[in-house]
């Protein structure tokens, strides 16, 4: 075994941008959703449901996101031990606003709307990994015959705005990160504010419960809704799904950055060309073969990467061994990724 102190110039850091489908199986577009009826049934499904893009007995199965409805009033769900005001709507509603607005006290607001409800989707945190990207994000919503096709504007914005939650984004009729121009079948400019937020830095979409109401094509397309009632009947998390369900489209692609750490091990033509294997000497110190004299071979099969204090760190296989004699050197480049 044979070291040699690495340079400074011999380290380098490089990071790179890798965007990949969110969905499992590399699915760039979820087509199917799923609720486990255990979850849905449990006291959890007071709250969220988790939504998945294969019935939950089935192979794969894997939750994608997370379906939740919030009132910053409580009403739309049932109250807690009869407290009015306290309830699960309330509950998200407030977790999801201290997570993105950074205090309890900031209501959520889309232009100079402040709406009552809420409807939130949270990405699975192993499917967006990092990040979502912008401009990636693609929903269809449906109500019965109307429709509504949702998107952020980040292909539309030349500043993007922060929250404590990241980059925010206004969520607007569209596709592919930019507004459609004007009314057409497939979606309007609602006269509540924007349709939501979109946070990629957490993974999480905030839909307005006003715009979801406002006219389109004859109808809200969250119109049945039923925000009022404390005992709302059917559920609003389930219609809401409902809706998710039935648009039949949702894409989103993640964003992570991967950064590596090169290393370079330069192998001159005078270095390591002797074996440090002490059977290659004699009991008298010699060494015991004469061809390792005049002509001496060795063959490079391991890198090892120690610290000062001789601790090994890392180690780096050779695909093949690598030889090596005074007519010849090697540069061996060593990726760590992290």
């Amino acid at each position: 075994m044979s070291f040699k102190r690495l340079d400074p110039e011999d380290i380098t850091i490089s990071a790179e941008a890798v965007v990949a489908p969110a969905w499992s199986g590399q699915a760039t577009q979820l087509t199917a959703f799923f609720t486990a009826s255990s979850q849905v049934s449990s006291t959890t499904g007071n709250y969220y449901y988790n939504i998945l893009q294969l019935d939950p007995n089935a192979t794969g199965a894997a939750i994608q996101f997370a379906a939740a409805y919030g009132n910053r009033l409580g009403s739309g769900s049932e109250n807690i031990n009869g407290i009015v005001g306290k309830s699960p709507s309330s509950v998200t509603y407030g977790q999801y606003r201290t997570l993105i607005n950074g205090d309890e006290d900031t209501d959520f607001t889309f232009g100079t709307t402040v709406p009552n409800s809420v409807y939130i989707i949270s990405v699975n945190r192993s499917r967006y990994k990092e990040k979502l990207k912008p401009g990636t994000f693609n929903i269809t919503l449906t109500s019965g015959s109307n429709t509504v096709k949702l998107t952020d504007n980040s292909a539309d914005l030349t500043t993007v705005s922060y929250t404590d939650s990241g980059r925010v984004y206004d969520i607007v009729s569209g596709s592919n990160g930019s507004a459609f121009t004007g009314l057409t079948t497939t979606g309007f400019t609602p006269n509540s504010g924007s349709y939501g937020k979109f946070l990629p830095d957490v993974g999480i979409i905030v839909l307005n419960g006003e715009a979801l109401k406002a006219p389109v094509l004859g109808g809200g397309i969250a119109a049945v809704l039923n925000e009022a009632s404390n005992s709302a009947t059917p559920d609003n998390l389930d219609l809401f799904f409902t809706i998710v369900k039935q648009g039949g489209s949702f894409s989103v692609r993640s964003e992570e950055t991967i950064s590596s750490n090169f290393v370079f091990i330069r192998v001159r033509n005078s270095e390591f060309n002797y074996s440090t294997n002490p059977s290659n000497i004699t009991g008298s110190g010699e060494l015991r073969h004469d061809v390792m004299i005049n002509n001496p071979q060795t063959y490079i099969t391991t890198v090892g990467l120690y610290n000062d204090n001789n601790d090994l760190l890392g180690v780096a296989k050779l695909s093949k061994p690598l030889l090596k004699d005074f007519t010849k050197e090697a540069l061996v480049r060593i990726k760590l990724d992290y």
